[in-house]
């Protein structure tokens, strides 16, 4: 019985880690995808700006060099234009995705969808650069949590796995 006893508590407490490291990288990975998410809106401006290509094929390119989930908001907002409006398509791809990012961050990545190819230049530059200013506030929000939040809830898996392998026994 003691030799099936001790490999249970010990798969128990692992897994009690495990779920503790899993809460925790929430924090790290929304940061990481926030900070993602600036980088391609300011390729996005230099590209809009500079470049003048479609909005579509800049987002295709965007898809292509910044993560995974960032990369499919890009993807399915440059799919969705072929029968939606960029704004449309751009609000869409932002709340259908899924990742990290939390409510606020969305809201905050929508102020974007406002002027997006419906004004001119200049217009949707100075909405890139609003949204950005929003972002940079959500990026440092996102740091406090994660320097507040992924230690505990490291730790508090640990703990949770150390006293459940204490009652246990």
């Amino acid at each position: 019985m003691q030799m099936i006893k001790i490999p249970i508590l010990f798969v128990i407490f692992l897994l009690s880690n495990l779920v503790g490291k899993i809460v925790a990288g929430k924090y790290r990975y929304r940061l990481e995808e926030l900070k993602e998410m600036k980088n391609a809106l300011n390729i996005f401006k230099t590209k809009i700006k500079f470049t003048y290509e479609p909005i579509p094929d800049i987002f295709e390119e965007i898809s292509k060099t910044t993560n995974k989930n960032i990369g499919k908001i890009f993807i399915s907002a440059k799919e969705q234009m072929n029968y939606k409006t960029a704004s449309e398509a751009w609000k869409e791809a932002i709340f259908g995705s899924e990742n990290n990012l939390n409510k606020d961050d969305k809201n905050t990545l929508n102020v974007l969808s406002k002027m997006l190819g419906e004004a001119d230049l200049e217009g949707q530059v100075s909405q890139i650069d609003i949204t950005l200013n929003f972002l940079e506030n959500q990026i440092q929000e996102a740091e406090i949590e994660k320097n507040k939040n992924e230690t505990l809830y490291r730790k508090l898996g640990t703990v949770m796995g150390l006293a459940l392998v204490i009652i246990l026994i």
